[in-house]
């Protein structure tokens, strides 16, 4: 993987656990050699994955809507910075231009990009490995509402796989390169 795009909250949050690790998944992307996409802003969680990117050496490309850089939280220091016209067409991009994708803990719109991008896996518009990186345990309740999801037969069990979750950097990381996408589903290839 070159680039990996970052869904994460831009609140900071008042757990000091998921602060460092943001930070700490951009130094390892860094260490990695292997590009942060993410959105473009300066403050919370999002600006600690940059900041732990830029302050060793790494590369970081922010995607943000017009309309954000004009709130005072664009990130000024990137290697690239790409201003879009809508959030639509952010997303677009950010997904775009990755190999992969992340979510740190988040707000709402973290779990709409999430959930996004696993429903255009589920339909097979994509095959990328989708990541959470579970910091001391946020998404635990996410996860269980997967199986709830199965067991009540509304979430086919063979779309879990799709949502890749570890508690550690690195082991997230390796679980993703070893992603085996989900097949197409056929009903995708039938023309109608």
């Amino acid at each position: 993987m070159k680039a990996i795009t970052v869904f994460c909250g831009s609140g900071l949050s008042n757990d000091s656990h998921i602060i460092s690790e943001a930070y700490n998944l951009g130094v390892y992307l860094a260490k990695q050699e292997i590009t942060l996409i993410y959105g473009g802003a300066k403050i919370g969680l999002m600006g600690k994955v940059a900041e732990g990117v830029l302050d060793n050496n790494g590369r970081v490309i922010g995607v943000i809507p017009d309309f954000l850089t004009t709130k005072e939280v664009v990130h000024e220091g990137l290697t690239e910075l790409i201003v879009t016209q809508t959030m639509h067409e952010r997303k677009n991009e950010m997904h775009n231009l990755c190999d992969g994708l992340i979510a740190l803990p988040g707000g709402f719109g973290t779990m709409e990009e999430l959930f996004e991008a696993l429903t255009w896996a589920q339909l097979g518009l994509h095959q990328k490995p989708i990541g959470l990186l579970n910091s001391n345990g946020f998404y635990e309740d996410l996860l269980q509402l997967v199986k709830t999801m199965i067991s009540k037969e509304l979430l086919q069990s063979s779309y879990e796989q799709l949502l890749v979750s570890d508690k550690h950097i690195e082991s997230l990381i390796d679980k993703m390169k070893q992603f085996e996408p989900h097949p197409v589903p056929e009903w995708m290839n039938k023309h109608l």
